[in-house]
């Protein structure tokens, strides 16, 4: 019984006679000092107290320890009890995870017995090491499947010694101080169906679009337009009638679909083959006809789903049609467009948005114009393009450019040093933040994704925005902007710039050296022509030469140096070929001035190999890795440099990496060819 140590309460209850007696010699010592005979009686009192006391205590002491452990004995047990019958599986594990005790219904739910003195982890493998020694600090969750039912298991370490010493009256001086942890499984499977069942009974809604109808039923023969439009109705409706769907025909090239969600993981397996089916439709048409679908889902309203569905379909159109995208909240996924974007013949888009620039100017004070960073010919030309026609209008127009690269110096020095042009055509950032006000027109050119403007600050402080660009829309734009002129068929922007100027004004007028600037920019994006051009492209390339383009003397100005030349030759002698079909290479040209224009232009070099269907060119500039991807037709490098965070066009496109080793990329780049060729997205 020694073992055996009284706390609290019960401590001083038991101690309390002991206590008096100190209490009542102390009086008697000070009735003594009053009078002595009285003191002493008192004293001889107090004494025979003190033993008949102490006597009774250590008689009675051995029955009531014997009670009190009888007691903890039977309220043990009923806490055991109620433990081996609760109805919940409830099981004890040691610091390692050992199982020590397993309750009846843990018992049942395991199939093991009493004696399964194994660590749980070979029970339910989501419960890992890491797991159990999070839970020696505190109470943690997780979720489980064990024998097709969802379990939340809950780990907590029992503070057995601190619990004692706060609450028990009594302890044992040979306590076991090893850590206990309690495990719990709560059965939430009817709950999870139920959720389940719920998500899988919203609403989605869809639109589909006909990309090129109207050009499409011009060539077909009068009596045959009303089969076309049949067969294109059948095709949708018999697409979606495997989803139970209802599709409303809103006009002659666009429909609405709605169904039940448990429905869009079927169309995803199938990666939208309506996109395909429907390019295969043939009623006397020669052309191909596309299709968009957009598909809005995991909104709260309807309200919220329509708008997610139509954010969709212009995802789809931004990025040149013949696919589908599924947006679910912040989330958004691509399928389909296998082939090229479909060149639309008509200008009449391109007239409207010139019109539309025009009136946004005219009710401006001030044009501020910006391309992507490390601006390229394409995005200067632009530029100067809006100059132009802001110049027509009579309004100030300023371009913000932070760095000034080789390919674009022989421009800016012709525009420098020309009394045509003012001295501060050519902004910084921090300059451009300046000068901008609440009436200024902010212009963006040849990208459409805020990050990668030479100033996205311009961007967050509001106002009237315009977007000119010709490359695919990503899941990061440009938000509510005043007018997008968005059009992934083009082959640059400045061929859109040119046509936007035909029909901006009739007087407008091009200087030699500005038709000289827009028209390098197609020269560049097209690789001299020879790189996703167009009707269009030529037509285009046709007015800058009338306006006096010429091409011998951007020839000249497009030229490089000799060590630009040998870092290029370098780059293709260094490729190297991953599974027979892609060339991958670094430019190794940190002394040079502009190493990413090398980069491109020796990955559009490696084209020329036979047996290459994409190059990838890897340069480091500026603390980042910038990656130049190219391919001819057969592999959309777009959808791989997504992958990586980047994007473009199905044969021309890049990314941008930061914190990452050029080797590092190269072996991401690789990963995702494999897992895209593993998925089905590229065939060799």
């Amino acid at each position: 019984m020694d073992s055996l140590k009284y706390k609290g309460r019960l401590k001083a209850y038991f101690y309390a006679p002991l206590y008096m007696t100190a209490l009542f010699f102390v009086a008697s010592l000070i009735l003594s000092m009053y009078d002595l005979r009285i003191g002493s009686i008192s004293a001889v009192i107090v004494a025979a107290y003190t033993i008949v006391v102490y006597i009774l205590f250590r008689i009675s002491q051995k029955q009531i320890e014997q009670e009190l452990i009888n007691f903890a004995t039977r309220y043990s047990t009923v806490q055991k009890e109620l433990l081996e019958h609760f109805q919940v599986p409830y099981a004890l594990l040691d610091d390692n995870g050992k199982i020590l005790w397993m309750n009846e219904l843990f018992i049942r739910l395991t199939s093991k017995d009493k004696n399964y003195h194994k660590s749980v982890t070979s029970l339910f493998k989501e419960i890992t090491r890491e797991s159990l020694d999070a839970a020696k600090e505190d109470e943690f969750e997780y979720r489980i499947i064990y024998n097709e039912c969802n379990f939340n298991a809950v780990l907590r370490r029992l503070h057995v010694e601190r619990d004692a010493n706060e609450n028990d009256m009594i302890q044992m001086a040979s306590a076991d101080k090893a850590p206990l942890i309690s495990l719990m499984l709560l059965d939430e499977t009817e709950l999870v169906n139920y959720k389940r069942w719920n998500a899988e009974q919203k609403l989605v809604t869809g639109l589909v679009y006909i990309d090129n109808y109207e050009d499409t039923v011009e060539a077909v023969e009068e009596v045959k337009r009303a089969l076309l439009s049949a067969v294109i109705d059948r095709k949708v409706g018999k697409y979606f009638e495997k989803t139970g769907a209802i599709v409303r025909k809103l006009e002659k090239d666009k429909y609405n679909v709605f169904f039940q969600n448990r429905y869009l993981p079927v169309l995803e397996e199938d990666k939208f083959s309506l996109l395909e089916d429907i390019k295969a439709t043939k009623v006397g048409n020669e052309s191909e006809i596309t299709v968009s679908i957009g598909i809005g889902t995991g909104a709260d309203t309807y309200k919220e789903l329509a708008e997610y569905a139509r954010a969709a379909i212009g995802l789809a159109l931004g990025r040149g049609g013949s696919q589908a995208v599924i947006k679910d909240g912040e989330d958004v996924s691509y399928y389909g467009l296998r082939g090229r974007e479909v060149e639309k013949n008509t200008r009449v888009k391109a007239r409207v948005k010139a019109q539309a620039l025009r009136e946004l100017m005219k009710g401006c004070g001030h044009i501020l114009v910006m391309g992507h960073q490390i601006s390229d010919p394409d995005a200067l030309g632009t530029a100067v393009g809006v100059y132009v026609a802001a110049r027509d209008l009579g309004k100030k127009c300023q371009i913000v450019l932070n760095t000034v690269t080789a390919s674009l110096r022989t421009f800016i020095d012709d525009f420098t040093k020309s009394d045509l042009y003012a001295e501060d055509m050519f902004l910084e950032s921090y300059q451009a933040l300046d000068v901008w006000d609440k009436d200024t027109l902010l212009v963006v050119v040849d990208t459409n994704r805020p990050s990668n403007t030479e100033c996205p600050e311009l961007l967050e402080r509001g106002g009237q925005v315009v977007v000119i660009d010709h490359h695919r829309t990503g899941k990061e734009q440009i938000v509510n902007p005043t007018l997008s002129y968005i059009e992934p068929y083009a082959s640059s922007a400045c061929e859109m710039i040119a046509e936007i100027l035909q029909y901006f004004s009739d007087r407008i007028r091009l200087e030699p050296v500005e038709a000289d600037c827009i028209y390098s920019g197609i020269l560049i994006d097209t690789n001299n022509f020879m790189t996703k051009t167009g009707v269009r492209t030529f037509e285009a390339a046709a007015y800058l030469k009338r306006c006096g383009a010429d091409v011998t003397r951007v020839r000249k100005m497009l030229r490089e140096d000799m060590d630009a030349y040998k870092v290029r030759a370098e780059v293709v002698r260094r490729a190297e070929v991953y599974r027979g079909a892609f060339a991958i290479s670094i430019c190794r040209g940190r002394e040079l001035e502009s190493p990413t224009v090398v980069g491109a232009q020796a990955s559009n070099e490696l084209l020329n190999i036979i047996g290459i269907k994409a190059s990838f060119v890897l340069t480091q500039f500026h603390n980042k890795i910038y990656v130049s991807a190219r391919s001819i037709d057969e592999i959309d490098v777009q959808r791989i440099m997504e992958r990586l965070g980047g994007g473009g066009h199905l044969n021309v496109a890049g990314a941008q990496i930061a914190d990452e080793s050029e080797e590092e990329v190269m072996r991401r780049i690789e990963e995702t060819i494999d897992k895209m060729i593993e998925e089905g997205e590229i065939v060799l």
